[in-house]
């Protein structure tokens, strides 16, 4: 069996101390070394509070979770971000590129944050990454100088910089046109499938979604339907 970067067991989330309002109502999630997977649901399901409970920038209120085998729940702070340095990489609509920064300054920042300092072999593991996004030749273009495809991909790079186990994406083609929503996605799959990235990949899109080997539809703060998909199509994941 592959080894889950994601397990989650009963995990619920709540909010407010008089007034509690419960967000997350018991969610089971397990995703897989390798996997490649769509989280779906209408507004005010719960899906920005799970990532932000998988991306260890919020604690659930009970149950298990569990990221690339390490138990998260007797972490500090510090653990937390340790763990969230080494096991995850994040993607977002917006770039969040820093403007005074080249491409490859951009996509060093994570092993820069790791090590404490700059360091010279953090320069060519950037440029080869920005080559396999498909901006040779980039690597010291401001954002500014950049379509905003090609910023996008600069983010995808800088969230691979230490070859994290999980990518966790959060409609990162939400701000594109389709074309260039469709080549995001084939460079975000060409990672998944030549280095066995795990990806879970917020999307409103419909078309992106079902291009996707698993679907996860989250609605009311619980998942309703986890659907796989086979060479005959979708099949029930359980």
């Amino acid at each position: 069996m592959a080894e889950p970067v994601v397990l989650l067991e009963g995990v619920r989330k709540s909010y407010g101390d008089k007034v509690v309002t419960e967000v997350l109502k018991g969610v089971d999630l397990r995703v897989d070394r390798g996997e490649f997977a769509a989280l779906v649901g209408p507004s005010g399901s719960g899906k920005s509070t799970l990532l932000n409970l998988l991306g260890l920038l919020d604690r659930p209120t009970s149950g298990r979770l569990a990221i690339a085998g390490e138990e998260t729940a007797g972490l500090d702070d510090a653990g937390l971000t340790r763990l969230r340095g080494h096991a995850i990489g994040f993607v977002f609509q917006f770039h969040h590129l820093l403007p005074g920064l080249s491409a490859a300054e951009n996509v060093m920042m994570p092993m820069i944050a790791r090590e404490g300092r700059t360091a010279k072999a953090m320069v060519p593991r950037a440029v080869a990454l920005l080559d396999r996004v498909g901006l040779a030749g980039l690597a010291d273009a401001l954002p500014s100088a950049l379509s905003g495809g090609q910023q996008q991909r600069v983010a995808i790079a800088r969230a691979l910089a230490l070859g994290p186990p999980l990518v966790l994406a959060d409609e990162p083609t939400g701000n594109l046109d389709t074309r260039t929503a469709d080549q995001i996605f084939d460079v975000l799959r060409e990672f998944n499938r030549e280095l066995g990235v795990a990806f879970l990949i917020v999307t409103h899109d419909p078309r992106l979604a079902a291009r996707c080997d698993r679907t996860i539809d989250l609605v009311d703060g619980a998942i309703v339907s986890d659907r796989r998909r086979t060479a005959e199509g979708a099949a029930p994941h359980r």
